[in-house]
């Protein structure tokens, strides 16, 4: 059974060679190396993850093993998903794009629409991906746990409790994010802030003289015009704008993830 395709059309005048869509949210997360991939993942990888305690003792004649190493794991499992469309050629014969579908009982689908289907569906399944790194749900058909599935199903991760975030508190709130990262991580090279979209604007508005400690015409006094939309910082630390977290327990908090400690 083919796709339900429905054409809404008045065949009348010319056709102007162009088809238009929804807006699709991007990709970024892949896109702008916001998290590794592992590519060629067949079945399972495991991921190994140490920790000791504290090894350097007092220097003694004797030799006191008493120090502990612990090896846990994390499973990288991939979750194999697919996309169906199976289109009817007959449908198309009285809409615009007939004539370029060819004379014969053989024709095909008409190549600008083809192009621009396959364009489509290739952005469909970025924005899917893109939702369901971060709100996936793994007991939901067409996605795999996401981010924040397993950060609240881990107790070894890092909560802090936060508020609804806007221009005038959002600085206050990214420091509580700051002020939670172990000493071990602060500094690091890849040490990165995710925030959802909401607190990407609200901390843009804030530098731009919406905050009270930036000063009403923002940053270089550009006002608003500030932002370029170049790379964001918050106290030496990067921030990445995950395009679909949106929070739930954490309550739209900016979240800290070090991409070594998964």
């Amino acid at each position: 059974m083919a796709t339900t395709t429905s054409i809404t059309t008045t065949y009348a005048g010319e056709f102007a060679g162009e088809y238009i869509s929804a807006a699709l949210l991007s990709g970024n997360t892949l896109e702008n190396g916001g998290i590794t991939v592992k590519p060629n993942v067949k079945f399972k990888e495991v991921i190994k993850k140490i920790s000791t305690d504290a090894i350097v003792k007092d220097a003694t004649c004797d030799f006191d093993p008493t120090s502990t190493v612990t090896l846990e794991e994390r499973i990288l499992q991939p979750t194999e998903l697919q996309v169906n469309l199976q289109l009817c050629k007959k449908d198309f014969h009285s809409d615009w794009e007939a004539a370029q579908m060819g004379y014969s009982a053989h024709d095909s689908l008409p190549p600008l629409f083809s192009d621009f289907l396959l364009g489509h569906v290739a952005a469909k399944v970025a924005q899917k991906t893109e939702q369901t790194i971060w709100n996936g749900a793994s007991a939901t058909a067409g996605e795999f746990g996401g981010f924040k599935e397993l950060m609240l199903a881990d107790s070894d991760i890092n909560d802090v409790t936060g508020t609804t975030v806007d221009s005038g508190d959002v600085i206050a709130e990214l420091g509580k994010v700051v002020d939670a990262i172990p000493s071990t991580l602060y500094g690091s090279d890849d040490l990165t802030i995710y925030v959802s979209q909401n607190v990407a604007k609200a901390y843009v508005r804030a530098l731009g003289g919406f905050a009270t400690n930036v000063g009403a015409s923002g940053i270089d006094a550009q006002g608003t015009q500030w932002y370029t939309n170049g790379t964001l910082s918050f106290d030496g630390v990067r921030l990445f704008t995950a395009n679909q977290y949106n929070g739930s327990s954490r309550k739209k908090q900016p979240f800290l993830w070090h991409r070594l400690n998964v």
